[in-house]
């Protein structure tokens, strides 16, 4: 008597293995999982670029750096950063401000009250989902609530366009990171 497995039963098992596969892939998704941690990059930028702003504002009495693209550039001249966070790349679909844009790194400032804003845009699905539909899932760190956030605003216009250094608590779309 012969023993062993017959063509029939290894194809059986071969096949539910590669099921498993499948759906052990579509589970952990690797493109999501790339742009998530360079979303935690850009969350952790930001904070940095934030209490930076903010020493910036302590050491030069509450003045804010140029609002023109010199602006990272003094925070690491006046010793706030020890130097400019890298750029983090981006998937499809990704886009952050056109405006004082220094390695995708966005900033506003108001004078009235004196504050700094820095944000860029998030690519993952985990943050974008929270938003509604049309709108972009930004991190941010404003001066005037001394932590970052997350803001959902419409596609066609950042959120420099508000002018930021508002109370993002009260917007509907903000979330605490």
């Amino acid at each position: 008597m012969r023993q062993g497995f017959t063509l029939i039963e290894l194809l059986v098992v071969i096949s539910i293995l590669g099921t498993l596969a499948v759906v052990v892939l579509i589970a952990i998704n690797p493109l999501q999982q790339i742009a998530r941690t360079r979303d935690a990059g850009r969350i952790s930028g930001v904070t940095q670029i934030g209490h930076a702003l903010e020493a910036y504002m302590v050491s030069h009495n509450s003045r804010t750096p140029p609002n023109n693209n010199t602006w990272l550039q003094a925070l690491v001249d006046g010793g706030e950063l020890r130097n400019i966070p890298d750029a983090i790349g981006a998937g499809n679909g990704y886009s952050v401000c056109t405006r004082r844009n220094v390695h995708n790194w966005c900033y506003h400032i108001r004078t009235n009250p004196n504050c700094a804003f820095v944000y860029t845009a998030l690519e993952s699905d985990s943050y974008q989902s929270r938003c509604p539909s049309g709108r972009t899932a930004y991190v941010y760190y404003d001066t005037v609530d001394k932590r970052s956030g997350m803001l959902c605003w419409p596609d066609s216009s950042n959120p420099y366009a508000r002018g930021g250094c508002v109370s993002w608590r009260s917007h509907s779309y903000f979330e605490e990171l």
